[in-house]
């Protein structure tokens, strides 16, 4: 491993002062113990040398010269030497992604097998799934634009609306790219990383080239293209999964406009790549977002630096084990009792229920040991390591504890504790509450689109539950059954089904998500637009 002289530095450089006891310490011992020194200027040394009683074989190496060592190796190795950068350990600033999906009817076309809509649609799960906790969102557009799925770090949202699409949800059919890219860029105005944009279709409208290239070029956030089709397209396939036919009984034809996606992305600089069968289409998309996200902040990311002196340990534990031979002795009860008084040390006041002191400790801090428990799926063991309270929470809220989770959100008045709180109460069925929860996140950071798309949905529920209540007979017996007396809920789920999970519950919806897309759709595309910010 190479060390670059030039970047070498230590991190907590004020360990270093423990070297001057580390040299001072056995010269002090020498002089104290070196009976020669003290008679030779009284005694002829040849003589000195046969009035010596005791021990007269010198021992290169002395007790005292080992806990020298120890100390100064341990200073070298406490005042952290590094000469490399690296990303912070538990970085979160990950690139956020958003995918542009053209659902015209051209997108049923089968040149690409089966369709082109169905291997788009494969492509954005690989996609999200292979981003490892980054936030991936998914816009749609015909003839309008629409939000599916706002960014989010979890897979499990796209997998419950991705399989759902299909160009019937769109109220009208149409190639209009300009209205996906500006609900996307919306998505993405507020987020302070530089952000990436993925378009895949198979056209565009030539005649929306001038003002598509003119958003393109004044966005700050960069975008790609995904060209899905054939040369010569395909027949398309119908509603009900045959191909569609004219009235003359000839198949219907999928075109393949690549003549204007090429020239759209020339105009615009926009890289173009082809949707293909493996997963080199992905690769270049993951590759190109992280690298435009490290080019957009090498300016204002502060360095991190690795930390290096963890190597020293190994000398150190050699010199303690060689410390324990026979007659090598060194009087440890002045550091046995400094121990015991720094640790007897009152410390800072901790809550009931914290935990208590782990070897662990030694090496990382109680929220380091909680996010790498996090990190590797042990919610429930990183719930009790971690002391900030939204990462409690949020372990708390995914190992299922919610009445715990509900009490660590909320000790925040954050945004995104209310959002938190939100989401728990709807776990506890009270639905009512996590409105409430959601309009409080929305009023400290009115662009939340998590928030809203989640109060939106509580709203519908609530209302499709009132109205269950007033005709019992719509109830159906596999459905969850919900109590709401003194405006708390509690779920009795039906003998044999699997413990409460954010995909459960997203699934028990009454609602299924293709209907719930479509009358989505149809009311924004009836709603005035507002412009663009």
């Amino acid at each position: 491993m190479a060390i670059d002289l030039s970047a070498f530095h230590f991190l907590r450089p004020v360990w270093l002062l423990l070297l001057v006891p580390a040299v001072l310490l056995p010269l002090a011992w020498l002089r104290r113990n070196d009976v020669r020194a003290r008679w030779r200027g009284l005694i002829e040394p040849a003589l000195l040398e046969h009035l010596i009683v005791g021990d007269t074989r010198r021992r290169a190496i002395q007790p005292v010269h080992t806990l020298g060592l120890l100390l100064g190796i341990g200073a070298l190795a406490a005042a952290g030497p590094t000469w490399q950068q690296e990303r912070p350990p538990f970085d979160q600033d990950k690139a956020p992604l958003v995918v542009v999906l053209e659902l015209a009817h051209s997108m049923d076309a089968t040149d690409v097998a089966p369709t082109r809509l169905e291997r788009a649609k494969q492509k954005v799960l690989d996609l999200a799934r292979v981003r490892k906790g980054a936030r991936t969102g998914l816009v749609v557009f015909a003839a309008s634009g629409h939000l599916v799925v706002p960014p989010s770090d979890d897979p499990a949202l796209l997998e419950l609306y991705v399989p759902a699409l299909s160009p019937a949800l769109m109220p009208r059919d149409g190639k209009n790219a300009s209205a996906g890219l500006d609900v996307a860029e919306r998505l993405l105005a507020d987020d302070p990383a530089a952000g990436t944009i993925v378009f895949i279709s198979d056209g565009f409208d030539a005649g929306q080239t001038d003002a598509f290239v003119q958003k393109a070029k004044s966005l700050r956030h960069q975008l790609l293209w995904l060209a899905v089709g054939t040369e010569h397209g395909g027949p398309l396939r119908g509603p009900d999964g045959g191909i569609a036919m004219d009235a003359d009984g000839r198949p219907l034809l999928g075109s393949f406009d690549a003549a204007a996606i090429r020239k759209v992305a020339d105009e615009a600089r926009i890289p173009l790549a082809s949707l293909r069968v493996d997963d080199d289409d992905i690769t270049w998309v993951q590759h190109r977002a992280q690298a435009y996200l490290a080019q957009a902040d090498a300016a204002k990311r502060v360095p991190h630096w690795k930390e290096s002196g963890y190597w020293l340990v190994l000398p150190l534990l050699v010199l303690a084990l060689w410390s324990f031979r026979r007659g090598w002795t060194v009087k440890w009860l002045p550091a046995v009792l400094l121990a015991v008084a720094l640790n007897g040390w009152p410390g800072y006041a901790r809550a009931a229920g914290t935990t208590d002191w782990h070897w662990a400790d030694l090496l990382a801090t109680h929220d380091q040991q909680g996010r790498w428990l996090f990190e590797h799926g042990d919610y429930r063991g990183a719930a009790q390591r971690f002391d900030e309270p939204m990462w409690k929470g949020r372990a708390q809220y995914l190992a299922g504890d919610y009445a715990a989770a509900l009490d660590s959100f909320s000790r925040l008045k954050s945004a995104a504790a209310y959002f938190y709180i939100g989401n728990t109460l709807a776990h506890l069925d009270d639905y009512a509450a996590a409105i409430k929860a959601y309009d409080n996140a929305l009023k400290l950071q009115p662009s939340f689109p998590d928030a809203a798309a989640n109060r939106a949905l509580l709203q519908k529920l609530l209302a499709q539950d009132q109205r269950e209540q007033m005709d019992p007979e719509q109830e159906q017996p596999d459905q969850i059954q919900i109590d709401r007396k003194k405006g708390r809920g509690t779920s009795v789920v039906t003998e044999g089904a699997p413990q409460p999970s954010e995909e459960v519950w997203m699934r028990n919806l009454n609602t299924s998500p293709a209907q719930f897309l479509r009358q989505r759709f149809g009311q924004e595309s009836t709603a005035p637009r507002e412009p663009a910010q």
